[in-house]
C-alpha cells in the first residue's frame, strides 16, 4: 500500500496496483455518485466490520422470530387458561349444588319427614284475586 497526497495535501491510501482509494469519505461519495464502492479492498480491510454487521442482523431476525413465536403461544395458553378456568367454575358449581342437595336430603330423611323434591317449578300464590303476578 502507498500514501498519496490529494489535491488539499492530506494523505489517503491507495492499492499499489488498481489506485483505489480506501477513506471511508470517498466510498460514501462513490455511492452517492452511483459508482461501485463494494471492492474487494473494501472487503479485505473492513471483513470483521462486515461479519459482526451480518452476525447482529441475522441475531436481530432470530430474536425477533422468537419472540412473535412465543407471544403466539402465550396467546393460544391465554385462551386455553380462560376455557379451563371457566370449566373450572361449571364444575365446581354443578358438585357443590349436587352436594348441598344430597345432603339435605339425607338430613330430611334421617328427620323422619316425608319430603320430595318436585318435578315442577314453584307457583306464586296470592291471597286476593286482584294481585298480579
Amino acid at each position: 500500500m502507498a500514501q498519496v497526497s490529494n489535491k488539499r495535501g492530506k494523505k489517503q491510501e491507495t492499492n499499489s496496483g488498481s489506485g483505489i482509494v480506501l477513506n471511508p469519505i470517498v466510498l460514501v461519495q462513490r455511492a452517492l455518485q452511483g459508482r461501485m464502492f463494494l471492492t474487494l479492498e473494501f472487503f479485505k480491510r473492513y471483513w470483521l466490520y462486515v461479519v459482526a454487521a451480518t452476525v447482529m442482523m441475522l441475531m436481530y431476525i432470530s430474536n425477533k422470530y422468537v419472540y412473535q413465536s412465543d407471544m403466539a403461544k402465550l396467546g393460544n395458553l391465554k385462551t386455553v387458561l380462560n376455557n379451563a378456568s371457566t370449566d373450572y367454575v361449571d364444575a365446581s358449581s354443578k358438585y357443590n349444588s349436587r352436594i348441598l342437595e344430597s345432603q339435605m336430603k339425607s338430613y330430611i330423611d334421617s328427620m323422619g319427614i316425608d319430603l320430595n323434591i318436585s318435578k315442577e317449578p314453584p307457583y306464586k300464590l296470592s291471597s286476593t284475586e286482584n294481585e298480579e303476578l
